[in-house]
């Protein structure tokens, strides 16, 4: 029986990461309602709460962080920053030892809400699973923390 080779390319393994990392981000992006009463549209019917084009536009409040594998590396990605401010973000264990760290300028990206931050660390992905460590990130403009992030990091037991 003769096998066939492995696939050399990494455009299915490339399209499964960015499917998944926009599939994080259209969840952390969506709309909350926040209308007590139905709108009416302009042929007399009721629109359901919240899906007003107004409150549509609305991002929702407060920083956020997401991860994904890129280049076998863990990359850490955020939204709602101040667009073009700089942004601290760190990856540090649960102990509070820094793993991973440094510092980046938000930028505009048509898929997140407010200033977008990426950073790609040297931290090896995916590893073993649970959650040794955290990310968190800093936006000077505001000086505002983001919530953590729960991450694996991976660690060498030689």
């Amino acid at each position: 029986m003769r096998t066939l080779p492995l696939s050399t390319s990494r455009w299915p393994r490339r399209l499964a990461v960015t499917a998944t990392a926009m599939a994080v981000v259209g969840l952390g992006v969506a709309p909350t309602a926040t209308a007590t009463a139905p709108a009416a549209t302009s042929v007399g019917m009721v629109a359901p709460a919240g899906s007003t084009p107004t409150d549509l536009d609305k991002a929702p409040a407060g920083l956020y962080l997401f991860q994904y594998t890129y280049r076998g590396h863990l990359k850490i990605g955020g939204g709602n920053f101040t667009l073009g401010g700089r942004v601290y973000v760190a990856v540090k264990f649960n102990s509070g030892q820094v793993k991973y760290h440094g510092t980046v300028t938000a930028k505009t990206n048509s898929g997140v809400p407010g200033g977008a931050v990426y950073l790609e660390t040297n931290i090896s992905a995916p590893c073993a699973p649970g959650n040794n460590g955290y990310a968190q990130a800093y936006d000077y403009s505001t000086q505002t923390w983001s919530p953590r992030l729960p991450v694996a990091i991976c660690v060498r037991l030689d």
